[in-house]
């Protein structure tokens, strides 16, 4: 079918209608003494984490820092999502998780967002403990008590629950834009095949494009 007539994903952001969300860049995945890696020897990091750590550290993270400085200028609500059970134990988690052996306790240091990023006091952080925030959270309802109507994404990871995010916020009517740069993978391969397979979903410009939008 034809897509309907002036409808585009194409549109700049305004500032009043929307929110950036950064998904999961936490203690946990996102530090080498993170609950992911920490019982890792050196050996197996540098031969199959090497380029996850060095395109977080060098591409990632700072991109994402600039988003924020300039959300935050521009009265753009920023938002935070954490992979953490609501529980010590993890009795709350999806089956998936607990099939996988995953969980994150409720108040670990391993469920914070990292230093570089840390939300300011009156900004809301969303802990889920499925793959989709708007599976195992309110974040929907509170977006639309805000009036978000347009969402920049971005975080970790890019095929996981970044794709996740992306997919299920277009389907619930809200105008997806993915910040490709300041998104990351394990692998570069991975994290270019996910932009592949989501471009049709929202729109994806960089942190560079998206800093000229806002004025920065």
């Amino acid at each position: 079918m034809p897509a309907e007539k002036n409808l585009t994903r194409e549109l700049a952001l305004v500032p009043e209608d929307s929110a950036l969300l950064i998904v999961d860049v936490q203690n946990l995945c996102a530090r080498r003494d993170g609950g992911e890696f920490k019982e890792r020897p050196d050996a197996e990091i540098a031969r199959d984490y090497a380029e996850y750590f060095g395109q977080l550290a060098e591409v990632a993270v700072p991109n994402m820092q600039r988003l924020v400085t300039a959300c935050r200028t521009a009265s753009v609500e920023v938002l935070y999502t954490t992979i953490e059970s609501l529980t010590r134990d993890g009795r709350d988690r999806s089956l998936d998780y607990k099939i996988s052996g995953f969980n994150v306790p409720k108040g670990s240091w391993d469920a914070k967002v990292i230093d570089e990023l840390a939300p300011e006091e009156d900004e809301m952080v969303f802990p889920k403990s499925s793959s989709s925030v708007f599976i195992s959270t309110n974040i929907d309802y509170v977006m639309r008590n805000l009036g978000v109507k347009q969402l920049v994404i971005c975080g970790l990871r890019t095929d996981h629950c970044v794709e996740s995010a992306i997919r299920d916020a277009c389907d619930l009517g809200y105008l997806v834009t993915q910040v490709t740069d300041a998104c990351a993978s394990i692998t570069r391969a991975r994290h270019e095949n996910s932009l592949q397979t989501i471009k049709g979903y929202c729109r994806q410009v960089t942190t560079d494009d998206l800093l000229a939008e806002l004025g920065a």
